[in-house]
């Protein structure tokens, strides 16, 4: 099992020595009763499913019995898909080895797997509570997103029809639920992996022009962000952090198409943030950022008077710089 080394250092940095011998034995438990199975690449359904774990533990943060889980999540499924008989030995042993949360977690991700994407939209959003309804345990739902952003990663291996198939299920499907999660780099990967599958020109348009004014926009973005640094210092404003990032492709995409707008008519391109302690605080930067940029005129929300479904709250506005460039500035 050396090849599952980078998994194994990232159990012992981060779990406790019994949840790391119990992550060990659930490999070996799975290497033996995976060992004929292979993925789309050829690699062993195994790499998988240690993947699966590592992203679920250092991209996530999950805890111990649900990396086991991860783990273990393909075992239970390839058994629930032979006779009952074989399912409930394989269930009664990951049971009385790695305990009752583990088996309820992987059975329920056996669930998920066994349910299959319709169609239509309306469709999706009835897959999307499905699959929160099977999820009594909030972490099964952390482990399904690490299982897909794994198998997103990877949707090269699959064949074409497949890719925009898994790509279309991954963006109406998947994303959504990273985003009420609140998970936006997850979110904004599985959108980024689909886009690629399912319109690659505007993908590939998209990314390179990205990456030919790279090192102008890194330029930019350090200027600004020392810009406003240094005008909090002077005025005296505490502040956690400021740092900024370009729109990921799939938001400058949807914004050019559903707008039809070329990528330098996509105002908020760019995107800083001022995270800070206190609701007077987030005032204080938004004028701050006023007084030293041009604002937009009805560019600006309130999140803090009128916050969103999901009780998101900040102060959005988008202001020209003075190199000519507009950019989103936010404080929460």
């Amino acid at each position: 099992l050396t090849r599952y080394d980078k998994l194994r250092s990232a159990i012992r940095r981060t779990l406790s020595p019994d949840e790391a011998a119990a992550a060990d034995r659930a490999l070996e438990y799975a290497a033996e009763h995976t060992a004929s199975q292979v993925r789309h690449d050829g690699s062993p359904m195994l790499d998988h499913a240690a993947e699966v774990a590592r992203i679920g533990l250092e991209e996530i943060g999950l805890g111990g019995d649900s990396v086991v889980a991860a783990i273990l999540h393909d075992v239970v499924r390839t058994a629930s898909r032979q006779d009952e008989e074989t399912f409930l030995r394989l269930t009664d042993e990951i049971r009385d080895r790695f305990g009752k949360e583990v088996l309820g977690m992987t059975v329920s991700l056996s669930h998920i797997s066994d349910i299959r994407l319709k169609a239509s939209r309306e469709q999706a959003e009835n897959f999307r509570e499905l699959i929160v309804s099977y999820s009594e345990d909030p972490r099964v739902i952390l482990i399904k997103l690490a299982d897909r952003l794994h198998n997103a990663r990877t949707f090269q291996f699959l064949p074409e029809r497949k890719q925009r198939d898994k790509a279309l299920e991954t963006m109406e499907i998947y994303a959504p639920i990273a985003h009420r999660l609140g998970m936006s780099r997850i979110k904004w990967e599985l959108e980024d992996l689909s886009l690629k599958y399912l319109d690659p020109v505007g993908y590939d348009e998209i990314t390179r022009s990205l990456a030919a004014k790279q090192s102008e926009h890194e330029a930019f973005m350090e200027r600004v962000q020392a810009q406003i640094e240094e005008r909090l210092k002077e005025q005296h404003v505490p502040y956690l952090k400021v740092y900024g990032r370009m729109k990921h492709p799939y938001s400058i995409y949807r914004k050019m198409y559903a707008q039809n707008k070329t990528m330098d008519e996509v105002l908020d391109l760019f995107a800083f943030r001022v995270i800070v302690d206190t609701v007077a605080d987030c005032y204080n930067v938004l004028g701050i950022i006023h007084d030293l940029y041009r604002p937009i005129l009805g560019r600006f929300k309130d999140y803090i008077g009128t916050p969103k479904p999901n009780m998101y709250q900040s102060l959005h506005t988008t202001v020209i710089g003075a190199d000519g460039i507009p950019f989103e500035a936010v404080s929460y």
